[in-house]
């Protein structure tokens, strides 16, 4: 059956109802307001109780045993029954717990604070009425009724916060906070919309945000997703976050971070921290880290990451498409294919955009650049954004002393230089 809004009170909200006088049929006040609680799950948005402090202490009664009046005053239905608050009640407390909170607008990709948290009466042909919250407040309106509130009358502060736009997140929007029984909040956005994000947005979002709740979302993230945004935060940043958290955690975070990256990382860590990490990643990502941090960070090989696509001198385009289907790392930074011979020296470079034109059965060296750039792994970083300035690089392939391909420095990492000088 429909619900629909109550037309009693149509601008309610959380700073207007805080402090209001609740009475019984009589009209003998039992209480005033001093909280409000919002189930979660198949509840959620739904006022369970208010929260009301009375000569006993803090004591629940329900929504739909209270009412409005014409005064403004609530008074208590016949049935209402009043219980003592108890600490392992799993509500929401609207004052408490999110009332000046810093929470995650999704859609903004940003970090906003509730300044308020508006309300609605819902009535049911005829049923007692049900109490839901509408939306949080985000802007200047909820902070100058929270400001003004007893220093002006409620009509007149009303209007004068109607001057202000508003800005509101809808609660459905709000899937951020969860409760467990020592009342401890804990910031936890809905992390399907999260991941949805571009991971610099992430990488935003999670600067602004106190180490506890970053912390908080890192964790919530898929390990993938987590790795893309803390490749793109600022490296001070990164080195605290990965200290708040576990080395178990961690560890399943900086294996899907990009080798050079992950590398850069551990290296700005205390060593003890770093072991413990690397002590918990997969052998193979392990090595690969490991092999990385005995280069200078300044160096071509410090810069470089050895998530690459190679194959034999001799394959085919077919070959090559299969070797890219099998390829573990990100695949949208692979912009070349290597030929290397059997003793692993690069033979050859194939731009991607040649690969999709030409037919399977067609030979890579044919389709290889007549003259290709590289760079041996020692070469200061300051020649490697030489080199990509002027060839106009896409990737760079780091060759060692024996002309033998051990990595790619990619366009991103050379911006990431460019950008802490």
């Amino acid at each position: 059956m429909a619900r629909k809004a109550s037309n009693g009170e149509a601008n309610l909200s959380l700073t207007k109802i805080l402090g209001t006088p609740v009475t019984d049929v009589k009209g003998q006040v039992r209480g005033r307001v001093r909280d409000l609680a919002v189930g979660t799950g198949d509840d959620a948005g739904k006022v369970a109780g208010l929260v009301l402090k009375t000569r006993r202490g803090l004591e629940l009664v329900a929504a739909t045993s209270v009412q409005q009046t014409p005064s403004g005053v609530l008074e208590l239905r016949p049935e209402a029954e009043l219980r003592p608050l108890r600490q392992d009640d799993n509500f929401i407390m609207l004052r408490q717990d999110l009332l000046d909170r810093q929470i995650i607008d999704v859609h903004g990709r940003k970090v906003v604070r509730v300044n308020d948290v508006d309300l609605q009466w819902f009535s049911d042909n005829g049923e007692p009425e049900d109490l839901r919250v509408r939306e949080v407040e985000v802007g200047l309106r909820g902070a100058v009724r929270r400001l003004f509130k007893g220093a002006l009358p409620a009509q007149t502060l009303e209007s004068l916060a109607r001057r202000f736009p508003a800005r509101v997140i809808p609660w459905e929007f709000v899937d951020v906070i969860e409760v467990d029984p020592a009342r401890r909040v804990k910031l936890k956005i809905e992390h399907e919309r999260l991941a949805q994000l571009h991971p610099s947005d992430i990488a935003d979002i999670l600067e602004e945000l106190p180490p506890a709740e970053r912390e908080a979302i890192l964790t919530t993230l898929d390990e993938e997703v987590a790795a893309e945004a803390l490749e793109e935060v600022e490296p001070r940043l990164q080195k605290s976050m990965v200290e708040g958290l576990t080395s178990e955690v961690a560890a399943g975070i900086v294996e899907e971070m990009d080798p050079s990256a992950a590398a850069d990382l551990l290296a700005e860590l205390p060593e003890s921290h770093s072991e413990a990490i690397l002590e918990e990643m997969n052998p193979e990502e392990r090595q690969e880290v490991e092999e990385l941090l005995e280069f200078r960070e300044d160096s071509a090989a410090g810069r470089m990451t050895t998530e690459y696509v190679a194959v034999p001198q001799v394959a085919t385009v077919a070959d090559a498409i299969q070797a890219l289907r099998a390829f573990e790392g990100d695949i949208e930074t692979v912009t070349e294919i290597y030929l290397v011979d059997d003793a692993e020296v690069l033979k050859g470079v194939v731009p991607l955009a040649r690969i999709v034109l030409a037919k399977p059965e067609t030979r890579l060296d044919v389709l290889a650049e007549p003259r290709f750039i590289s760079c041996e792994a020692d070469a200061r970083q300051e020649k490697v954004a030489e080199l990509f300035d002027k060839y106009n690089l896409r990737a760079l392939p780091v060759l060692n002393k024996d002309a033998k391909l051990v990595g790619v420095i990619e366009a991103d990492h050379v911006i990431a230089f460019l950008r802490q000088r």
